[in-house]
């Protein structure tokens, strides 16, 4: 069911406007009442060939397979659509359609690998918020679906009015596809306070010196048991952890800023920019140029 709350960013992109930009329907194959994964009805109507400017499948909890007939309409679709997306799981139907083949998409980062097994012809990036690749868009998690939807508004009608929309639903402007669907914090896993209230200050103050001692102090523990207890809490040394909090809060911002390398690094607290490039392909197999072209013209400050 969430996955029709992107709907809701093309609605407030008319509001904002003053003006119809989109006219929205939901089609289902044989029109009328449908069910929804999550047990709710919801009235559609019947799919018109042919006719549809943006098509963007959903998917329920489960990986789906495409019924022949939606093959059809894609299949049709992909020939005069500008653009035809997929929320979370509906890069499955994408894929039954041969529409992912020679692509560049994403899906949860749970189905990511059943994806690239099940369509070996398409690269599978499981660690982008949405993709975008020429006239195909998916997204990963049902609630990146609306992420998607306004780096469509973004595309379409440009910064601003995607910016407005975003700031009318309460979320992040992610100008780009380029987010991981992880955090590093999240990944760490840290369950006790202690280690837990280390990590957010090292996030906070990525800029400073963040040693043993700097975290043991935040942590109110000496330095031996604070290592010992980080390590049994997040089966990592605490200079890795930094490292990876300074690696991603430098990602978002060659994906998202301008600012040059050499000053990003700088502002995350690596010493150079060198250093951050060898940390940059320990943790992601990537240079931050790298990351910084793939952001592309979207990337501003």
């Amino acid at each position: 069911m969430i996955g029709l709350a992107s709907i809701a960013a093309f609605e407030v992109a008319n509001k904002r406007a003053g003006t119809t930009l989109y006219e929205l329907d939901v089609v289902s194959e044989e029109g009328g009442m449908i069910m929804s994964s999550a047990g709710m009805q919801v009235l559609t109507k019947r799919v018109d060939e042919g006719t549809y400017d943006t098509l963007i499948v959903g998917a329920g909890l489960e990986i789906p397979t495409a019924s022949p007939g939606l093959v059809r309409l894609l299949r049709s679709s992909a020939q005069n659509a500008r653009r035809i997306a997929s929320i979370c799981l509906g890069a499955f139907i994408l894929g039954d359609a041969g529409l992912l083949s020679g692509r560049r998409a994403t899906t949860h980062w749970r189905y990511a690998k059943a994806l690239q097994e099940r369509f070996p012809s398409c690269r599978v990036d499981m660690d982008k918020i949405f993709v975008e690749d020429g006239t195909i868009w998916t997204s990963a998690g049902m609630t990146a679906g609306i992420d998607l939807v306004v780096g469509m508004i973004e595309r379409d009608h440009g910064s601003e009015l995607a910016r407005t929309v975003a700031k009318g639903l309460v979320m992040y402007h992610r100008r780009s596809g380029g987010q991981s669907q992880h955090s590093a914090l999240l990944e760490l896993n840290a369950r006790e306070d202690r280690v837990q209230r280390a990590l957010n200050f090292a996030r906070a103050n990525l800029k400073t010196r963040l040693g043993i001692e700097e975290l043991a102090q935040a942590a109110s523990l000496s330095p031996r048991q604070f290592t010992r207890l980080f390590r049994a809490e997040t089966g990592t040394t605490p200079a890795k952890a930094v490292e990876l909090l300074r690696v991603e809060a430098a990602k978002l911002m060659l994906e998202q800023s301008r600012l040059p390398i050499e000053e990003v690094a700088r502002e995350v607290g690596f010493e150079n920019r060198e250093r951050m490039r060898l940390a940059f392909t320990r943790v992601y197999g990537e240079i931050p140029r790298s990351i910084r072209n793939e952001a592309g013209p979207l990337a501003t400050i």
